[in-house]
């Protein structure tokens, strides 16, 4: 679902309850949202130090920017196929040419015979795989919610406000990557839905949800607690990459940046850190995920051969499905799994899709029905529901 098929589910909800505008209060703004700024599928291998020394500057540069390539080619292949750099075969430049699809520069100092920069390199994915062998294409995981948390201050903060760690995950180019990350942009209903409370709720069926409404499978949760001692001193950051509902822990490490100024490379690096401990515990079967998560499909018996009768009248055939949108009260989880189940309970209902979800409030549910609308306003008072219309779709509740 589209983060403006979500908005305009929630804001005509809210509108119904007469919140509209404390729901567009929360939701608007222009501090928030950080889109990904690359999906493509080429490797990176970043942070890349050189330090050369030549003639003049321009052949220091020349030099370093080639010495970047052998170290990063070199990099890469012991990363996909984990073994030791010392085993990763050497290429002529030439070769290395034709593979690297670019060079970003992160820092450089440059002198009249010196040059010392820190060096990301990308490399063609199509071009490099035969040099990079078979386990180029190895295991893959499933797609994984990225839920970026950062603790600065004492104050914890996801998709509420763009952070520098929502950005770091925005700048890391994730398609050398085996794990597939699903990086929403933090914007829309975002930073409602995919708040930090969320990541610290065990119960399955709003995972289920959300997960489903991301095209996601899984989740992981990165979170960053930055300590700084004294204005403009050193800034120590603790790192804790957790995957699941339940918040396992993947890695915990600690790095330290000189002052404000070096925290986005620290923060990168931790990305880096972070990914590398998640695709290790994908290689190792440590990243399962959870089969409470997986949404099974409904199964549709076949149509008996008998049933179908040549020259049938039309009336003899089954009703195309009707789709009801239907506001449910939903106080707390358990509730909004109950309201499900019954939903599906009843006879005659092909799917249900829960389309926004508003625990203490109002969720929206979208149901397929085969059959008549009559019909259907009639089961659910069977059900136990009261049923209101609301002009747009049906609003249901158990009498208290």
């Amino acid at each position: 679902m589209t983060s403006a098929r979500r908005f305009s589910l929630i804001t005509a909800t809210m509108a119904a309850l007469g919140l509209g505008g404390v729901a567009l209060a929360q939701i608007e703004g222009n501090d928030r949202g950080v889109p990904p700024v690359d999906n493509s599928a080429n490797y990176e291998i970043s942070d890349v130090a050189v330090d050369v020394s030549a003639k003049t500057a321009q052949e220091a540069r020349n030099f370093g920017w080639r010495l970047a390539q052998r170290r990063a080619w070199k990099l890469l292949w012991a990363r996909v196929n984990n073994q030791p750099v010392e085993a990763a075969p050497n290429l002529p430049d030439s070769t290395l040419d034709s593979i690297v699809a670019g060079i970003s520069v992160g820092d450089e100092e440059i002198g009249a015979r010196r040059y010392i920069a820190h060096l990301g390199v990308l490399f063609d994915r199509g071009r490099s795989a035969s040099l990079l062998g078979q386990a180029e294409a190895g295991v893959r995981s499933p797609p994984m919610l990225v839920i970026p948390v950062m603790w600065s201050g004492g104050v914890p903060q996801s998709f509420e406000r763009r952070t520098e760690w929502q950005r770091a995950w925005a700048r890391f180019r994730s398609g050398g990557s085996p794990i597939d990350y699903v990086r929403p942009v933090g914007n829309g209903l975002d930073p409602l839905i995919l708040n930090v409370a969320q990541t610290g709720r065990p119960g399955r069926g709003l995972w289920r949800n959300l997960l489903d409404q991301y095209g996601a499978a899984d989740i992981v949760v990165p979170i960053v607690q930055l300590v700084r001692h004294y204005p403009g001193g050193p800034v120590l950051a603790h790192f804790t990459a957790l995957h699941g509902p339940d918040g396992e822990v993947i890695t915990r490490f600690d790095l330290t940046a000189a002052d404000g100024d070096q925290l986005p490379r620290i923060l990168d690096q931790g990305v880096r850190q972070i990914d590398e401990a998640y695709s290790q515990a994908l290689r190792d079967g440590r990243l399962h995920t959870d089969s409470s998560l997986v949404i099974e499909p409904v199964a549709v018996p076949d149509l008996p051969e008998e049933a179908v009768v040549e020259g049938a009248p039309a009336a003899a055939l089954p009703t195309a499905a009707s789709t009801f949108l239907l506001q449910v009260e939903t106080p707390d989880d358990p509730t909004l799994i109950l309201a499900q189940s019954s939903l599906r309970a009843i006879p005659g209902v092909r799917s249900i899709t829960t389309d926004s979800v508003a625990l203490g409030g109002i969720s929206v549910v979208r149901v397929a029905y085969d059959g008549d609308p009559q019909v259907f306003r009639t089961a659910l008072a069977t059900a136990g529901y009261s049923v209101q219309d609301t002009g747009g779709g049906l609003r249901i509740s158990r009498p208290r």
